[in-house]
Formats: C-alpha cells, structure tokens, sequence
C-alpha cells in the first residue's frame, strides 16, 4: 500500500522560510506527478505547486517566486521551498502523488505569524 509521509512543517515568523519534505513508501508503478497542496481554515483546498515527469513544474501565482518544489532524481521524494513566508501562507500542506491513482499524505500545519 502506497503511503506518503510529510515533514518539516511548523510556526515561523513572517518572511522566514520552511522547507518541507514527502517520502513515499510502497510504491508499485513510478509516479508520473507529485505535487503539494494547502487548505486554510475554512477554504478548499488549492494547488501550491506540482512537478512531472521531466522536471515540468507549475506553481500558484500567490507562490511564484518564493516556493520551489523539487524532486530530485525524479524518485519518491518530493521537497517543496518555501521562502518568504507569508501570513496568507498559513494552512496545512498535503503532498500528493499520483500514477494509476491519486494518493495524499496525511498532512503537515505551517503556520506564519506576524
């Protein structure tokens, strides 16, 4: 059974920087996209940014330029770097994954205070 594990989440005050982490474990057929999401209280959850295969990558635009996702090797870790962080930044980041399917992680909490 695929399983991804998020780490590297925490409180930072604004303008600072986290980097979080997403290993899977499991895997049977190779990931063809991983990505990171964020859900804010009371709002869905959103797109932060996602990398496929060859190294193709997409962000959101309230992201760009500050967070950078990474997938060395293009094994089944996934990094995700965030700097400046800012307090609209503040929610809790899912690492996804997919090939035949969609997987999720079960989360990690940054919170930016200001």
């Amino acid at each position: 059974q695929v399983q991804l594990v998020e780490s590297g989440g925490g409180l930072v005050q604004a303008g600072g920087s986290l980097r979080l982490s997403c290993a899977a474990s499991g895997i049977i057929f190779s990931f063809n996209a991983m990505g990171w999401y964020r859900q804010a209280p009371g709002k869905q959850r959103e797109l932060v940014a996602s990398i496929r295969s060859g190294g193709i990558t997409n962000y959101a635009d309230s992201v760009k330029g500050r967070f950078t996702i990474s997938r060395p090797d293009a094994k089944h870790t996934v990094y995700l770097q965030m700097n400046g962080l800012k307090s609209g930044d503040t929610a809790d980041y899912y690492c996804s994954a997919q090939n035949t399917r969609v997987y999720w992680g079960q989360g990690t909490r940054v919170t930016v205070s200001t």
